[in-house]
């Protein structure tokens, strides 16, 4: 009988490795990964989570202390200035355009010429008229010649007629008592007719020769006007400034052609101008005369370029508008300009309040915040630190580029006036000065 050999000892430790291994494989793998686990949580872990020490960085911030000012109850209307004094400046003559003395601009004085123009008439018209104002006032001189022996004439007839009437009433009185026959008293009475007859005829002359001093008159005065007419022409050929001030636009060429009424230029005086405000009636208690009023250029109420006063008002309203007319004037003093539109601030009453600029205004939701620094302990360091804390303010009216606080900050308070957008609530902050 055979007899197997017993199975070498390398055969059992060949079967069982394979599963040794695997074991020994998932084991490594194991810690590995949980190692590695923990490893890459705590990378992760260490580079978005700040320590919980870290403090925030401050915000800087620029701060000014809230004082005290000057407050304005104030109405903003808009209006155009006018000047006081200004001329238009037409000819007296017709004429062609021979100079022009001035330019556009340009400062004058009243006389001061400013054109010349070549005139329609002539000397030699201004003879001609001369000539028959000589020839008028001869034919008057002879007509009141002629007035004056007409009176003179008629003088005689009423001594003539007032002796006839006497030797009328003596002859008559002869002939009553038969001293004189019926024939004398008849002689008598034709030569008082007669003398009657002379004053009638006299005074007829006398009426038609002041008729005729009349015309003769009438005709001289013709003929003087016609002649001043002329000579004013002639006189009227230069233009002159009739009062102080700048020449505006010459809208007339050396050569153009000017009727009488013909605008040439104009003449405006800009020392002193005027500007008229519509009042509101429910303003119209605090309206009165001197009242300041601070002018601005239009959309452009930054700073203020003259003041001045009211200086009228209206003692009626505008049944349309509802407004009262008010007119302020202002010392031309800056450059301002006739006719410049501009914007005007009626200061009606002053008192002290608190101003802020309106860079320190933040709005969110509709409302209105600033921003003040405060004093505030840090809680891991123990230091005292700057904090920005966010207040609700109520404002009014906007005076320049500052806002007047009606409530929610008092004189005195830290306020933010620049970082803004970099604030939130409680932040801590740096100040910039």
């Amino acid at each position: 009988m055979s007899i197997s050999p017993p199975p070498t000892s390398t055969t059992a430790p060949n079967q069982k490795t394979p599963k040794r291994r695997k074991i020994g494989l998932w084991l490594f793998l194991t810690l590995l990964l949980a190692s590695g686990g923990v490893g890459l949580v705590y990378i992760y872990n260490s580079q978005t989570a700040p320590p919980a020490t870290a403090a925030p960085q401050a915000v800087p911030v620029k701060i000014q202390s809230v004082k005290s000012s000057t407050v304005e109850d104030s109405s903003i209307f808009v209006g155009t200035l006018d000047a006081q004094r200004a001329a238009i400046i037409r000819p007296k003559t017709s004429g062609i355009v021979t100079q022009i003395l001035v330019a556009d601009g340009s400062p004058v004085e009243a006389g001061t010429p400013i054109m010349q123009l070549s005139p329609e008439r002539t000397r030699a018209e201004l003879n001609s008229a001369l000539a028959n104002i000589n020839g008028a006032r001869a034919a008057r001189d002879n007509v009141n010649a002629q007035l004056a022996e007409a009176k003179a004439q008629l003088n005689s007839s009423l001594a003539e007629l007032q002796l006839q009437n006497e030797e009328f009433k003596r002859t008559s009185t002869l002939v009553e008592q038969g001293a004189l026959a019926q024939q004398n008293l008849d002689q008598v009475r034709r030569d008082r007719d007669a003398a009657s007859a002379d004053v009638n005829a006299a005074r007829e002359r006398i009426r038609a020769s002041q008729a005729s001093f009349n015309q003769a008159n009438a005709t001289l005065a013709q003929a003087e006007a016609n002649a001043n007419a002329i000579r004013e022409d002639l006189q009227d050929t230069q233009v002159s400034a009739p009062i102080a001030g700048l020449v505006g636009d010459i809208v007339v060429k050396l050569g153009d052609y000017v009727a009488i009424g013909d605008t040439i230029t104009t003449i405006t005086q800009n020392q002193t101008l005027g500007l008229d405000l519509s009042i509101p009636l429910d303003r119209s208690e605090q309206l009165k005369a001197g009242l300041p009023v601070e002018l601005y250029r239009f959309q452009q109420a930054d700073q203020a370029i003259a003041t001045g006063q009211i200086s009228f008002i209206s003692p009626r309203a505008d049944d349309n508008s509802q407004t009262v007319l008010a007119k302020a004037t202002f010392s031309n003093t800056n450059g301002l300009q006739d006719r410049q539109k501009v914007e005007a601030r009626v200061i009606w009453e002053q008192g002290s309040g608190v101003l802020i600029p309106t860079s320190s205004i933040s709005r969110l939701a509709g409302q209105t915040f600033v921003f003040v620094a405060q004093e505030q302990k840090n809680q891991n360091t123990g230091k005292t630190q700057l904090i920005a804390r966010q207040k609700p303010v109520e404002l009014g009216d906007i005076q320049g580029n500052q806002y007047q606080v009606i409530e929610g900050l008092k004189p005195g308070e830290r306020l933010i006036v620049s970082g803004l957008l970099n604030l939130i609530d409680g932040v801590p902050i740096s100040s910039a000065q």
